[in-house]
């Protein structure tokens, strides 16, 4: 089993209270992880570059590493974490929002927070980490009609190879939202795997289309960070969840 894990903003938390302060890692805190799983012979791994190990081509300590949003602290503090140790992650990108902001988050009373640019988006790409698509504009897709989720997984697939000149392989449903339907969207659309935000390692029999990830909080101190990425914990609750949905 394999862990991917998922974050948003590496940055300064917002002020307690703040609706979602939990999605920012502060990056001190991120360093300790990465540095962490470097020392323990792990490797951190892209979506693109972690497919082998889920499709049991090859086999190794490793873990999966990926941002949602495309958030601009992610850039200029996790980027140079990721260069130090020798990880690469997978940023998935809002195609209509580059260069903007988390418009999706407002009405919650989520604060602004910068969104890299197309120069950016290139320049992590340059780095040696792999750009994904997170849609154009960040709705729940299960709740479009199937038109209008074909254009934003589609579509997004699209503007972002323009803008890279250079395939986009990896797709991840916003706000977890996806179907049986939708993964085949996403499969004809011809990315090459797909993440959600439901919890738990990655199984050999998991769909590549709908592959469980880990929530990294901001309040993961590094003994509970290890514990959830490292052992069995996240299968557990995985497990507990599925038995609880089948008696339903």
């Amino acid at each position: 089993m394999i862990p991917i894990l998922m974050y948003h903003q590496i940055g300064e938390p917002a002020p307690k209270g703040t609706p979602y302060r939990g999605l920012t890692v502060h990056p001190a805190r991120f360093r300790s992880q990465m540095t962490w799983l470097r020392r323990l012979g792990y490797r951190g791994l892209s979506m693109r570059d972690l497919m082998p190990y889920v499709r049991g081509e090859r086999h190794g300590k490793v873990v999966g590493i990926t941002f949602d949003d495309g958030y601009r602290n992610v850039l200029e503090n996790a980027l140079p974490v990721l260069r130090d140790v020798g990880f690469t992650a997978t940023n998935y990108f809002v195609v209509r929002q580059l260069g903007g902001g988390n418009v999706w988050d407002y009405p919650e009373g989520v604060p602004h927070a910068d969104l890299m640019s197309a120069e950016e988006l290139r320049a992590w790409a340059q780095a040696g980490q792999e750009v994904g698509s997170h849609t154009l504009n960040h709705p729940f897709l299960p709740d479009l009609s199937h038109e209008l989720a074909v254009n934003e997984i589609r579509n997004s697939r699209d503007a972002l190879e323009q803008i890279l000149g250079a395939p986009v392989e990896s797709f991840c449903y916003p706000y977890g939202g996806q179907s049986p339907g939708l993964r085949q969207v996403v499969r004809e659309a011809g990315y090459g795997n797909a993440t959600t935000t439901e919890r738990g390692l990655v199984r050999p029999d998991d769909d590549i289309m709908g592959l469980p990830r880990i929530f990294v909080a901001r309040s993961a101190y590094l003994l509970r960070f290890l514990q959830k990425t490292l052992t069995t914990l996240e299968d557990r609750r995985r497990r507990r969840a599925e038995a609880a949905a089948d008696r339903v």
